[in-house]
């Protein structure tokens, strides 16, 4: 029996001088798991996918799989033997097959594991009913998508690799198809990682996300806490969830923790990086940790307002010439226009003090 379902251990996956990532180290512990990799495009994500796939060697390090190394500076377990199932962002589908016979050429593995699924059911998940009896060329590239994600399905492997699954899905279907996918790969305990540039599908997606940044793996957490609490300002720079303010420790001896803002006053919460009372630091600000208070006496000015669909997300400008964004419901009474005093919840309590050196 094994003791983690993936590990890699220390790891340097290399396509290029460019697209590479160094020293990665990651475990999925449990069968069934879902993890995302995130990062900007080109910066070596797909080559960790091709690298666990057998289809790249790995430069220096260990893969593990259910207790067998399958790569490692010694050990090069060929593709076909690995029973990982690669998807991938561009087109390989058969172009003289039918989409019908790309997806049941999945069927045709000899190793598949338990975990099976209906060709019909996951055809139905994708919306590609219509689509069955086409040629490659005859389809979208979204549809391509679709259909090389159900032949991969279909395979019955132990480890699903999806190179950005949902890049070329309509946004109007893109939603439901991921909620239906999750459902999908959940119920059939078929451990994924999937490789995207969208934090929000990484975060919806996953159980937990790997930040890749600058050829390392920055981060790798529960999507609650890679949102929340990045662990560096790269991290959050990357997210760019929010924005950094100058702060001073006052009190983070407490339970509750204080800081003070020359502008905005008392902020209170707990702080998660422990700097002693005096500090100077940044903190991040993110538009949910402001509440709007047309009753409040700490006004700002709006400098900008953007409509989300569900909300608003205003940016106010403080006298030293800060930005703060601000999500306000779009049900609310009534908008604020540019120029206009802005009233924020004072004092102002984050639960989350995510704080870094100045």
């Amino acid at each position: 029996m094994f003791e983690n379902f993936l590990e890699i251990q220390n790891g340097n996956f290399t396509a290029s001088e460019k697209n590479k990532v160094n020293n990665v180290n990651l475990i999925i512990k449990e069968q069934g798991e879902i993890i995302s990799l995130l990062g900007p495009s080109g910066i070596g994500k797909t080559t960790i996918l091709r690298t666990i796939a057998g289809l790249q060697k790995l430069s220096k390090g260990k893969i593990i799989l259910k207790g067998k190394t399958i790569s490692s500076e010694e050990i090069h377990v060929e593709p076909e033997k690995r029973n990982v199932a690669l998807s991938f962002q561009d087109n390989s589908l058969f172009p003289n097959y039918k989409v019908i016979d790309n997806i049941n050429f999945g069927k045709k593995r000899k190793n598949g594991n338990s975990a099976s699924v209906e060709a019909k059911e996951i055809v139905k998940i994708l919306h590609i009913e219509a689509i069955l009896d086409k040629f490659p060329h005859q389809i979208s590239a979204g549809e391509a998508q679709r259909v090389s994600l159900a032949r991969s399905l279909v395979s019955k492997p132990d480890l699903l690799l999806l190179d950005e699954p949902f890049s070329n899905i309509d946004q109007s279907l893109k939603e439901e198809i991921q909620i239906s996918v999750k459902k999908l790969l959940k119920r059939i305990n078929l451990t994924t990682i999937i490789v995207t540039h969208d934090s929000y599908e990484a975060f919806s997606m996953a159980d937990k996300c790997g930040i890749i940044l600058n050829q390392e793996l920055k981060q790798y957490d529960v999507p609650y806490n890679v949102h929340h609490e990045p662990n560096s300002l790269e991290v959050a720079n990357f997210l760019n969830k929010g924005v950094f303010v100058n702060v001073k420790v006052i009190d983070s001896e407490c339970a509750i923790h204080s800081l003070m803002h020359k502008e905005l006053g008392e902020i209170k919460g707990k702080l998660l990086n422990k700097f002693p009372s005096g500090s100077n630091v940044k903190l991040l600000l993110q538009p949910e940790d402001l509440i709007h208070d047309d009753e409040s006496k700490l006004k700002l000015e709006v400098v900008d307002r953007k409509f989300r669909g569900t909300n608003f997300i205003y940016t106010l400008a403080t006298k030293s010439g800060e930005h703060l964004p601000v999500f306000v419901h779009s049900h609310h009474i009534h908008q604020h226009e540019k120029s206009e005093k802005f009233g924020l919840k004072s004092p102002i309590f984050i639960d989350h003090l995510v704080c870094f050196k100045s």
